[in-house]
């Protein structure tokens, strides 16, 4: 996808020749080249699929896992070597042909499901043919793209649940389904609109399965406060997303002499109880996933990426680069296993035992932990605190680091939020403002994290149930703003899952996604309100500007709560009326109207009472 119509790493259209000078990406068109066709031989193989079930035939898990990690690779900077990606090409071309034999009707098929080669040659010159451009009609090719986007993302968190041994065969099967249909040229740009709708539906059902893998292999994500100075023995660095992989680091670095630190999306291991008890869990070391260059350089010792995000290393430190799973780079060793296999981490923990201890870069700790499950623990004091105006928004700054100067916004909108708002976050854009020392509010943080982009899913789980607390018929009625920093596939499929639970005004930066089209961005903006950002004055004036504006106004529509707030002399006021139970959580949450109504008083003469001695 990279070579024909946006980079998510450059956020642009043009043609990519391969940008390791900026070393952002640094994906050859070669590769690109490669992954598209990755992608289109899966397609192929998910019409097989399809097709079978369509004839009540059972698909093997194999099956489902092999397309899965077939999206995955080809994610934003997870896999750059070319001759890992051409095998995997190979292997889907020869599973594709061994179920297709089992497909009664073949006239069903496509042409991706009935093309096959063994010659690399025929790669090169097919990859052309398949790229993002063959689809010629601009909203047709956005909308398919957003929905391949969006399964990218989807098959993130399914293939992080497979490894932990969870698996849903209906989200296996609607990804298939969803990824033949856009091979489907009778489908038009409404039925592609309501099918991304419908992959924001089973995103969240992803989310779910990968939430349980989690929480079921290593217990709920705990308020945790994270080390980020370093120790004084050789360590060992791991990034990316894979909790297996950290599990099993762990266990074979314990006795060995060698520490064990975080980089960027990893952090949220630390939240994990069962990781707790590995002594020689030092901490995290560094930022953002787009800042390895100096500080894998700094750290000394070896690095495993087990996903994304892998930056094109220098020279000073690639033999020190390890992948894993899904993650390659042409000239790093890879350790292999498979799914259910014990994978030998030996090389890089004796690779480690000959380097010097990291270079300290910063010191101090860091707050995270509040996935879903540790806020709902926090439930009362959270409603309390809104209840009493304590907090008065919500500020969902999820999403993704970059190395964009336009992306200091979201240090500077952090910085400039009112001090009663709290934002939630999930995802690296947190490095962007996690360590401000934004101080809490009644004790709780107001920078709730709740790890990385794996870790979406509990900021929906926190939205529907405070929709459920207060009673809400509307998620949109929620004290919460959507100001979400936009990078690569995750976030994709995290959108989509919103914009089905209703979620409208979700703010995007620093720019809207530059494969949407403008038809296509025009039914996203006027169905569901999607908007950029401005500048940080206009952008808080506008999500906090009008409250602050109608502050020494009384109404009959403000509530108890946010009245006694505003006004603490009214409590005596109403008192005297009759009201004696202003203490009273659902009480607070009357407006003026309701409290007056259920005493029997008339609100005119309080309103006036109250805007005379107080407003």
């Amino acid at each position: 996808m990279q070579n024909k119509m946006f980079c998510f790493q450059c956020q642009e259209t043009a043609g990519c020749t391969g940008c390791t000078q900026a070393g952002v990406c640094g994906k050859k068109p070669e590769v690109a080249a490669m992954q598209d066709l990755l992608m289109y031989v899966t397609k192929g193989l998910s019409a097989v699929t399809t097709q079978l079930r369509a004839e009540a035939k059972e698909i093997p898990t194999e099956v489902n896992h092999m397309i899965t990690r077939n999206l995955f690779t080809t994610i934003t900077n997870v896999n750059f070597d070319k001759d890992a990606i051409t095998a995997r090409i190979q292997e889907t071309l020869d599973k594709k042909q061994e179920l297709q034999a089992q497909v009664q009707n073949k006239k069903a098929l496509p042409d991706a499901a009935l093309w096959s080669s063994d010659d690399p040659a025929e790669f090169q010159v097919k990859a052309v043919e398949v790229g993002v451009l063959s689809t010629k009609d601009e909203d047709i090719r956005s909308l398919r793209e957003l929905i391949i986007y969006g399964l990218k993302g989807l098959s993130a968190y399914t293939s992080h649940a497979n490894v932990l041994l969870q698996d849903d065969e209906k989200v296996d099967a609607f990804l298939q389904r969803t990824l033949a249909a856009t091979l489907d040229d009778s489908r038009n740009a409404d039925d592609l609109v309501a099918l991304a709708l419908e992959t924001g539906e089973y995103g969240l059902k992803g989310m779910a399965l990968l939430d349980k893998a989690n929480t079921t292999a290593y217990g709920n994500p705990e308020m945790t406060k994270v080390n980020i100075g370093v120790d004084t023995r050789p360590g060992i660095l791991i990034s990316g997303h894979d909790l297996r992989d950290m599990e099993l680091l762990l266990q074979q670095t314990e006795g060995t002499g060698v520490d064990v630190y975080t980089h960027s999306e990893m952090l949220p291991a630390h939240y994990y109880p069962a990781f707790k008890k590995y002594t020689h869990f030092v901490g995290n070391y560094g930022n953002a996933w787009w800042k390895q260059k100096e500080e894998f350089e700094s750290f000394n010792g070896p690095i495993l990426m087990t996903t994304n995000c892998i930056v094109p290393p220098k020279d000073s430190y690639k033999d020190r680069l390890y992948t894993t799973g899904a993650a390659g780079f042409p000239g790093c060793k890879h350790i292999p296993g498979g799914i259910g296999e014990e994978k030998d981490f030996s090389a890089i923990i004796e690779h480690a035992k000959k380097c010097t201890p990291p270079t300290e870069i910063e010191q101090g700790e860091i707050i995270g932990g509040f996935a879903h499950n540790q806020v709902l623990a926090l439930a009362d004091a959270v409603v309390d605190a809104v209840k009493s105006g304590a907090i008065k928004k919500f500020v969902v700054m999820a999403g993704c680091d970059g190395r964009a100067k336009s992306r200091s916004y979201y240090t500077d909108f952090a910085k400039s939020l009112p001090k009663d708002a709290v934002i939630l976050t999930a995802g690296c854009a947190k490095y962007k403002y996690n360590k401000l020392g934004l101080g809490d509010i009644g004790g709780i943080p107001r920078v709730l994290d709740a790890g990385q982009c794996n870790d979406s899913y509990s900021l929906a789980v926190i939205a529907m149930k405070l929709k459920e607390v207060f009673g809400l018929d509307d998620i949109n009625d929620l004290p919460i703003v959507y100001n979400i920093a936009w990078y690569e596939q995750k976030a994709v499929i995290v959108l989509l899952a919103l914009l089905h639970l209703g979620v409208k005004n979700i703010h995007l930066g620093p720019t809207l996604p530059a494969f949407l089209s403008p038809n296509v961005a025009k039914v996203l903006v006027e169905n569901f309100g999607i908007a950029g950002i401005r500048t940080v004055e206009e952008d808080i004036d506008l999500f906090f500007g009008e409250e602050e504006k109608t502050q020494s106004e009384i109404t009959q529509d403000l509530t108890i709560g946010e009245l006694l707030r505003r006004y603490p002399d009214a409590a005596s006021i109403l008192m005297a009326k009759g009201m004696h139970c202003l203490g009273c959580p659902s009480a607070q949450m009357e407006s003026l109207a309701d409290a007056c109504e259920v005493h029997g008083i008339d609100v005119n003469g309080v309103l006036e009472e109250l805007q005379q001695k107080l407003a």
